[in-house]
């Protein structure tokens, strides 16, 4: 407790990581004040029944992402997943279209450019998704628009408001990266997610007080709870070390390379991706099936995809979450790159020859790290349904595992390790006496 105490006065005496601590806090204090602003025309009071629909299936995913905004139909409703979406979208034109790998190599050039290319796509994104909220808005808020508004009107006015408030929180997330602590976009939606966490903590201790178990089985629930978050540490920071030797040069009187480093693998080097793609291919069968018929009639191959505490469902969810996370792993990890980076660096790996069998020794290591990360990750996807099944309040379930708990892992790792840096730089102690914080960096080129 002394050592704690200890560090957080040196946090606080650094004033530049004082001021960018201060400033991500009311950055995101902004962004949560933000998403309790109704749109104009919109009747706050009149909400209830769209709030309860707006939390079920893939709703209930963009729901959490939006912080909640999209059930109270906020200014921020669309929170910043058209930008995430943008961002994907143009990530994967990097690998795609040849122009956009080009612009990648240029530096901060090209990284402008992309940049700018991101923001024109996300308000193209947000103007589609805000016309189809217009429209969902209509259809399931049950009289919760204010009839003086005019369709027409209503339709214009939400869509301005909409597009400016993600661009808004878009603008946010550069200040809080740039000014701040963290990546703001990360930080975002973290927020987002750990403001739901006190609120199913005090329903799911209510729940288990008045019901069966008790205070003893809600303390069970909060153990396993803690263990599961510390494998989600480890399949966090988990790496292997790959090492690497540069060659000696000697350029007029000075000596370079002759040293050992370590290229680091990172166990799930995909991140959250795979359990977002893998819920929204599930999602996809229920959504289309809630249009014709309730949950309650649907039975056989329908009802599967309408339990998530089905255990079919749950193997389903499991095999695609694997699926993707090799394929994810495949599109951002580039083994040819990293082993041409290496032999014009004068850089090799003790053993294997330079160029294409670099290649394919770092790719076969790859694959066979990404196995145990893929199995592990589709482990922490079902969490929440096994939770569920177990009768475990459903927000409280949610944070079992499964994209809320892997995003607050990550992102809270990558910020304490943006602190530890500072300390470190500072010649302070780190947050830790042993061992170092490890963020969710991508493996570094040699």
């Amino acid at each position: 407790m002394k050592k704690f105490i200890e560090t957080i006065k040196n946090i606080w005496s650094i004033e530049d990581l004082r001021n960018r601590i201060l400033t991500t806090l009311l950055l995101v204090l902004i962004y949560r004040v933000g998403s309790y602003i109704a749109l104009p025309g919109i009747d706050a009071n009149a909400l209830s029944n769209f709030e309860k629909n707006s939390n079920q299936g893939i709703l209930g995913l963009f729901n959490m992402f939006a912080g909640g905004s999209f059930s109270r139909a906020s200014i921020f409703a669309l929170g910043i997943m058209p930008y995430i979406s943008a961002s994907i979208a143009i990530q994967l034109l990097t690998i795609a279209v040849p122009y956009f790998q080009k612009l990648q190599k240029e530096g901060e050039s090209g990284r402008k450019k992309i940049n700018q290319y991101t923001r024109i796509l996300t308000v193209v994104v947000t103007g589609f998704q805000a016309s189809a909220y217009v429209a969902y808005l209509r259809n399931q808020s049950g009289g919760a628009i204010i009839p003086e508004y005019g369709t027409f009107f209503f339709w214009l006015s939400t869509t301005i408001v909409l597009t400016a408030g993600t661009l808004f929180v878009m603008w946010l997330g550069e200040k809080i990266t740039d000014k701040g602590i963290g990546n703001g976009t990360s930080i975002i939606i973290m927020m987002g997610i750990l403001a739901r966490l006190p609120q199913a903590l005090i329903a799911e201790f209510y729940s288990k007080v008045a019901g069966a178990g008790g205070p003893i089985l809600f303390l069970i629930e909060l153990a396993v709870f803690i263990l599961i978050t510390v494998g989600l540490i480890l399949l966090v920071q988990g790496t292997r070390k790959i090492p690497v030797n540069y060659a000696k040069r000697i350029v007029g009187n000075k000596q370079y390379g002759g040293v050992r480093q370590f290229i680091p693998l990172k166990v799930n080097a995909a991140g959250v991706m795979p359990i977002i793609f893998a819920q929204a291919i599930m999602f996809i069968p229920a959504t289309l099936i809630g249009f014709a018929t309730s949950s309650e009639s649907a039975s056989g191959f329908i009802r599967i995809f309408s339990d998530h505490t089905n255990g079919w469902y749950n193997l389903i969810y499991a095999v695609l979450v694997i699926v993707f996370t090799y394929f994810y792993t495949a599109l951002i990890f580039n083994p040819t790159q990293m082993a041409d980076e290496m032999k014009r660096n004068n850089g090799f790996i003790p053993g294997v020859k330079p160029g294409k069998s670099t290649a394919d020794y770092i790719g076969a290591v790859m694959d066979r790290i990404t196995l145990p990360g893929a199995f592990f990750l589709a482990l922490v996807g079902i969490l929440p349904g096994v939770a569920a099944a177990f009768k475990v309040n459903s927000n409280f379930a949610t944070f079992f595992g499964g994209t809320s708990l892997l995003i607050m892992v990550g992102v809270i790792l990558d910020t304490l390790q943006q602190i530890e840096s500072q300390l470190l730089m500072r010649h302070y102690d780190g947050l830790m006496s042993t061992g170092r914080i490890k963020g969710r960096t991508a493996p570094a080129n040699a």
